[in-house]
């Protein structure tokens, strides 16, 4: 889901309230993928977590139904793996509220065995622990496993935890110097179509 725009719109909603002007878009794009306790710690360190949560998510929970959207081609794709009998997990650093929000209003879930968020483990990606859990749940080894992802807190998630990582090649917050650099992907997947031939050719098998 294509929750970009939202979230970059969030966090400018904080500075404004917080700090009285907006920052810089590209210093937002490069915290994407990150837990919001550790974002928030870096950026408001002398406020209490709960005290700045609430000012992003007043903003954020309120707007995030109706602006989020899927990126081309993610349905097909999924109802296809489904019906090619892969097991799908969910890792994400988000809420399970909102997960599951926006997993509803697409209509998403049906195709996902295991959903994990931000709240089921004590930490967050670039940490292996929520992959860790995934694969327990899914009955899975890491080597037959591959991670798709769109930022590089997910590449480094994916490769502590022996999972083969994919680049989604839309995404935003991966950097030129970090697709091609010492941490580039394996793989970048262009669009759907080239991530389905990419998980169809076994890869992570």
């Amino acid at each position: 889901m294509d929750t970009n725009q939202l979230i970059i719109d969030s966090w400018q909603h904080v500075f404004l309230v917080l700090e009285g002007r907006e920052r810089p878009v590209e210093d937002i794009i490069k915290t994407l993928g990150e837990p919001l306790v550790d974002t928030l710690s870096v950026h408001f360190p002398e406020l209490s977590f709960e005290e700045a949560a609430r000012v992003y998510r007043s903003y954020h929970v309120d707007s995030f139904e109706s602006r989020i959207r899927l990126f081309p081609g993610m349905s097909a794709l999924l109802k296809q793996l489904k019906k090619d009998a892969y097991k799908i997990g969910l890792v994400t650093s988000r809420l399970k509220k909102t997960t599951w929000q926006g997993l509803d209003k697409f209509d998403l879930g049906r195709y996902f065995d295991v959903v994990v968020t931000c709240e089921d483990t004590s930490k967050n990606k670039p940490d292996p622990a929520p992959v860790f859990l995934a694969l327990e749940k899914l009955k899975s080894s890491a080597k037959e496993t591959i991670m798709i992802g769109d930022t590089i807190s997910d590449i480094h998630c994916a490769r502590s935890a022996g999972v083969l990582p994919v680049l989604a090649g839309w995404s935003i917050s991966v950097s030129e110097e970090d697709r091609c650099g010492a941490d580039a992907p394996e793989y970048i997947a262009a669009d759907a179509a080239d991530l389905a031939r990419i998980i169809s050719s076994g890869v992570g098998r």
